[in-house]
């Protein structure tokens, strides 16, 4: 097996930073008041540490799977179907968000854009990106190392 950190870009650090600040200030405020405003602010209590669960942490190939690492699970890709393992870096460029987090602590979930069609993605660097292609669907990761990452997968290495 070998494991890859999830490095932080610059857009994700900027955009986790600014929503939590945000969330936890307001938050904080409807705290202090009664009724609605409390479950205001505690909705929104909520929402940081729903997200901060989802969060990648890491990718490590294994002989029959990609694992990818969140807070406390690992959400796995299966080597098997898998057709190529490309760096591409940018590949998120001119994305649209269909269902997914945006960039609270994570770019996840479902995407477009025209040159990959609709994806599936794990993502912390949007500079750092790796497009998995399977026959029925693309998924785009962004592991430290993109380039060795996708030649062990290529090679069929798990470490």
């Amino acid at each position: 097996m070998k494991h890859y950190q999830a490095p932080w870009g610059k857009t994700l650090i900027v955009v986790s930073s600014l929503a939590t600040v945000l969330c936890l200030v307001i938050a904080w405020i409807q705290l202090n008041h009664s009724g609605m405003s409390r479950l205001i602010g505690l909705l929104l209590v909520a929402v940081v540490i729903a997200s901060a669960f989802f969060t990648v942490r890491g990718y490590t190939v294994t002989p029959d799977a990609i694992l990818v690492h969140r807070l406390f699970w690992a959400t796995r890709l299966p080597r098997a179907g898998l057709q190529s393992a490309v760096f591409e870096p940018d590949a998120m460029r001119g994305s649209i968000r269909t269902f997914g987090n945006g960039g609270f602590f994570s770019f996840t979930g479902f995407y477009r854009n025209k040159t990959l069609g609709a994806y599936r993605a794990y993502v912390t660097d949007r500079h750092l990106t790796v497009v998995l292609r399977y026959a029925e669907r693309t998924v785009v990761i962004s592991p430290s190392s993109p380039e060795a990452f996708a030649r062990d997968l290529v090679s069929g290495q798990a470490g």
